[in-house]
């Protein structure tokens, strides 16, 4: 399901509430000065109408760097920062950050201007704190941190008797520490917690006992599992940081050969959420497949038609997404006795939904929908969106292959990751959302830990619940059959 490329965290939301407003123009605020010296002989910044759309590595590098008279655009912060990592590794830019620095503050010096350079210094604290806050997974490398001790050093040795510049770093140093330090027991415990145990079932009983547990024995209310799986998805959405999407578009860029063991890590968040919904959908098949009365089977398809449209009401796409996939795989899609009892009109709504056709149009509008009430809620539940994970990815992924990096004249093609920083901001606005519902231990205990049939299981139970119908039907029944006796 995913595409090429194939945790709770303290917030961000100080540097998010302030970046990418309702349009990432990049343009420069009132106030806030201009770039001092121009772009530097590397290569001259490119605007258009006021936005900036490209220029050289070096020259977006210097832009980022504030002076007694400047300091960067937030959106500018943010969208740099989190595209340079496609070009350049975190820890070689801090090192050109601090080489900017360190110019500046010579000439300041040079001058004898305490006021203007202690400004300076503030803006620098300032610049380093945003960094930190947005990207702090950036500096659990040694050499960034290494980095970042020598720029602040640097800029202590201008502080006063007063020592609020000193303060500033302090602060900052000790709130990143704490982000890195719950990021490393977040994904500690991702480790333990593994996708649910695959039941390959009987040998060729593949059904379990009739009064074996099911989803109906724990909750027979679709609002209420509706509300626990949005609980999850929020719980893990929440392990997905930006940097973590621009994976997408760096791991499939080879001719960048700066991978370290955080680029893993990243890219196993991505793939840990994207587990969850394959998981997600084989628990609804293997609760079909398993039931050994139709008149069970109907009712248990219906239930996750109800499931389905309850998350598509709160706003979560990606579970309704997952549910629908598990009702169309093959195993359950096959039992047509059993379809033939269902009352399929709310399914066909769902499907219609899901409609793969224009680039799934129907999804679309229904996210567009949830967004704009989102953006006018006034209720942490009217606030929940949770798009279909495997659709945004492919839409980061398309924004990358359908734009170059660089354009003819060398330049950086800066207007392509506007687009890609506004749609990440987006996402990481929606997994900010507080869960409204309250926690129910044991229906999210059954979710997450109850065992899922194999591939192999399901069809073994589908064809034990209807028999083979044609000949491909009945060639699989007798290869399977014939593996498990053989396996015997």
């Amino acid at each position: 399901m995913f595409l090429e490329p194939q945790e709770t965290m303290p917030q961000t939301s100080v540097v998010f509430s302030s970046i990418l407003g309702p349009s990432c123009s990049g343009q420069v605020q009132p106030g806030m000065g201009e770039r001092g010296g121009g772009a530097g002989s590397s290569g001259d910044l490119i605007f258009q109408d006021g936005r900036l759309i490209s220029g050289s590595l070096e020259a977006l590098m210097e832009h980022l760097v504030p002076t007694v008279d400047y300091y960067p655009d937030r959106t500018y912060i943010f969208t740099f920062l989190l595209s340079s990592r496609v070009f350049v590794p975190p820890h070689d830019l801090l090192a050109r950050v601090g080489q900017i620095c360190l110019e500046q503050r010579q000439q300041l010096e040079a001058g004898s201007d305490k006021a203007r350079l202690k400004s300076f210094s503030a803006k620098i604290v300032q610049l380093l704190k945003e960094w930190t806050e947005a990207f702090p997974y950036d500096f659990q490398d040694e050499k960034a941190m290494a980095e970042l001790k020598a720029i602040t050093h640097r800029v202590t040795q201008c502080d006063e008797e007063n020592g609020t510049v000193k303060k500033a770093i302090a602060q900052m140093t000790q709130s990143l520490l704490l982000s890195l330090a719950a990021r490393s027991q977040l994904q500690e415990l991702r480790e333990k917690l593994r996708s649910p145990a695959m039941d390959k079932g009987p040998i060729l009983k593949a059904k379990p006992p009739a009064a074996q547990k099911d989803i109906l024995g724990v909750c027979c209310d679709p609002l209420v599992l509706a509300q626990q799986l949005t609980h999850i998805e929020l719980e893990r959405v929440s392990s997905i940081h930006p940097e973590d999407l621009m994976q997408i578009v760096s791991h499939v860029d080879s001719r960048d050969k700066h991978r370290c063991r955080g680029d893993l890590i990243k890219t196993y968040s991505l793939e840990a959420y994207d587990n969850w919904f394959n998981c997600l959908s084989m628990l609804v098949a293997t609760e079909v497949c398993r039931v050994v009365k139709k008149k069970h089977r109907t009712r248990m398809l219906e239930f996750f038609i109800d499931v389905a449209r309850e998350c598509f009401n709160i706003g979560n796409f990606n579970s309704m997404m997952a549910i629908i996939s598990g009702m169309n795989l093959s195993p359950v899609a096959r039992l047509k006795k059993t379809w033939s009892k269902v009352k399929t009109a709310k399914f066909d709504v769902l499907e219609h939904h899901m409609d793969p056709s224009s680039n799934f149009c129907n999804y679309r509008t229904a996210l567009q929908g949830a967004t704009q009430r989102s953006q006018m809620a006034n209720s942490s539940r009217e606030k929940i969106v949770i798009p279909v994970f495997n659709l945004f990815v492919k839409d980061i992924y398309f924004l990358h292959k359908i734009h170059t990096n660089h354009l003819p004249n060398g330049h950086i093609n800066f207007k392509k990751f506007w687009d890609i920083s506004r749609q990440i901001h987006e996402f990481m606005t929606w997994t900010q959302v507080e869960c409204p519902f309250e926690k129910d231990k044991k229906i999210q205990s059954y979710l997450l830990t109850a065992p899922i049939y194999s591939e192999e299981a399901l069809f073994i139970a589908s064809f034990e619940s209807e028999g083979p119908e044609n000949h491909m039907e009945k060639d699989s029944w007798k290869t399977l059959r014939t593996t498990l006796l053989n396996r015997a």
